[in-house]
């Protein structure tokens, strides 16, 4: 598991009601019951730094001492200094606890010279390092180089908290200095990088379940927002996303229209949308900030394809389909088109009309593709007459992911419960409104996972993403709304949507 999904995993898990303080109190329990497991009795010395790890140790603290250990924590930073508010509050309790207890002594080190055998005193047993864990960023800083040489060097019975310090989470290495365990006590899944490291340095490994459910990595929820990337302050114009949409006919003009204002929203530099010029002046009037490239004709035609293709020359990702209509020359512009991009390994979206015209042996070797049907269209994308189960959900699941594995793209299967497949992948999203039942919130849709993946996502977080935060903007419609709201209010509600607070 990597890192992040850890990470997504926990703040799932607190989206669903159950609190990280929750988690790390598990997590901390977990630790102390292993320990007691290699020794019975003794004395622990537990070394903690200033993010969750060091939280996990300061709550195996108390546990410990209740199973009759003496206990030893010392702090690698100034109480003031330490990051999650779930550890700043464990810390609390062992500063309420310490004046009373004989068998707590807590020492705050905050310079490598007050990091020596010295230090350690009578407290031999067992040594702890809940100091770094996931959270190693560059080379280690003092005093936790010295912390850890000192573990390093000391003959007792070293336990690490998740991952050894300095041991990087996702692959393993070690770039620096890491400690070198004879157990370690990790949580919910192993990392990736405890995977693929040696043995040496993470000694046996014990995986313990903290209780985050299942549900926590099936649905999505406000974890997954840890995702998005952030923006640097030094990038220039279309660093986040240049998108081309392909759409519109003489008589749909909105919906390429709703898709380019939704990409906007979701933090796309530039959208051009290339569409019939009978189209072309309806979709201009939306905003002034879409781009918009009219070519001669009523519908998306064989001619319009060079063009198309020389503009899709700068563009990170392209969306065909929305408004596009049924006409039997779409249809062969549309393969055409399709083609050539897949030739020039463009990443695709496609919604709407595009799937029920493309060709699905065009596509179906295709890995950067999303599709966003709802169950119309994923019928017919896929060519089923038979109705997919509809009385069991287990059921319907299967048998509309074993359908989606005719192809190597990602599908986002819309509906009250949206679904998202890629190959053997699966997810869930259940946000979203019945007010959502307005026409344009799929072409809303479309734009936001099209303008995630022009901003480097991966085509399935865009298609993950994509499917929580437009229902989440929904929602946040309905409340201000009630159901009597447009597309067009939903998408004033993607920048809330898309915010943590984490």
């Amino acid at each position: 598991m990597k890192p992040l999904d850890m990470m997504v995993a926990d703040y799932n898990a607190e989206y669903l009601g159950i609190s990280r303080l929750c988690l790390m109190e598990n997590a901390g329990k977990s630790l102390a019951q292993e320990i007691s497991y290699i020794n019975t009795s003794g004395k622990v010395i537990i070394f903690t730094g200033s993010g969750g790890n060091g939280g996990d140790g300061f709550v195996a603290a108390r546990h410990l001492l209740n199973m009759g250990f003496k206990v030893k924590i010392i702090l690698l930073t100034t109480p003031s200094q330490i990051k999650s508010k779930d550890s700043l509050q464990n810390w609390k309790v062992l500063e309420n606890m310490g004046p009373y207890l004989s068998d707590l002594e807590i020492e705050i080190c905050t310079d490598s010279s007050q990091i020596n055998f010295e230090s350690l005193g009578d407290y031999e047993d067992i040594l702890v390092d809940a100091i770094l864990g996931t959270g190693i960023k560059g080379l280690i800083k003092e005093p936790v180089r010295s912390a850890i040489e000192l573990i390093n060097s000391s003959n007792s019975i070293t336990v690490s908290v998740d991952i050894p310090s300095g041991l990087n989470p996702l692959n393993g290495d070690i770039s620096d200095i890491a400690v070198d365990a004879d157990y370690t006590v990790t949580f919910h899944r192993p990392k990736s990088g405890l995977e693929k490291a040696s043995k040496e340095n993470i000694g046996k490994l014990i995986v313990c379940d903290i209780g985050i459910p299942r549900e926590a990595e099936l649905f999505l929820g406000a974890g997954d927002l840890l995702r998005i990337k952030t923006r640097d302050i030094g990038a220039h114009k279309g660093a986040n996303g240049n998108l081309l949409i392909v759409g519109g006919s003489k008589e749909y003009a909105g919906a390429p229209a709703l898709a380019g204002l939704a990409a906007l929203a979701a933090g796309a530099d530039m959208v051009t949308i290339v569409c019939p010029e009978t189209a072309s002046i309806p979709i201009k009037s939306y905003s002034p900030d879409l781009i918009v490239k009219g070519l001669p004709g009523d519908f998306i035609n064989p001619e319009m394809v060079e063009t198309i293709l020389n503009l899709s020359a700068n563009a990170d990702s392209i969306l065909i389909g929305c408004g596009m209509g049924r006409e039997e020359l779409s249809c062969e512009a549309l393969n055409k088109l399709v083609q050539k991009l897949i030739g020039s390994e463009k990443p695709i979206v496609m919604d709407a009309d595009a799937l029920k015209l493309v060709e699905k042996d065009l596509v179906k070797n295709y890995g950067d593709l999303i599709i966003t049907p709802h169950r119309g269209e994923f019928k017919l994308f896929f060519g089923e007459k038979s109705s997919v189960m509809l009385f069991d959900l287990q059921e319907e699941i299967s048998a509309f992911q074993s359908i989606s594995q005719q192809i190597k793209g990602t599908v986002l299967l819309k509906g009250k419960l949206d679904m998202i497949f890629k190959g053997k992948e699966f997810r869930m999203n259940k946000t979203g409104s019945p007010g959502m039942t307005v026409g344009g919130t799929g072409d809303c849709l479309a734009g936001l996972v099209s303008a995630l993946r022009s901003q480097g996502h991966s085509s399935w977080d865009c298609a993950c993403l994509g499917a929580f935060i437009n229902g989440r903007a929904g929602e946040l419609a309905e409340k201000k709304f009630g159901y009597n709201f447009t597309a067009s209010k939903m998408i004033e509600f993607y920048s809330e949507a898309m915010k943590h607070d984490f």
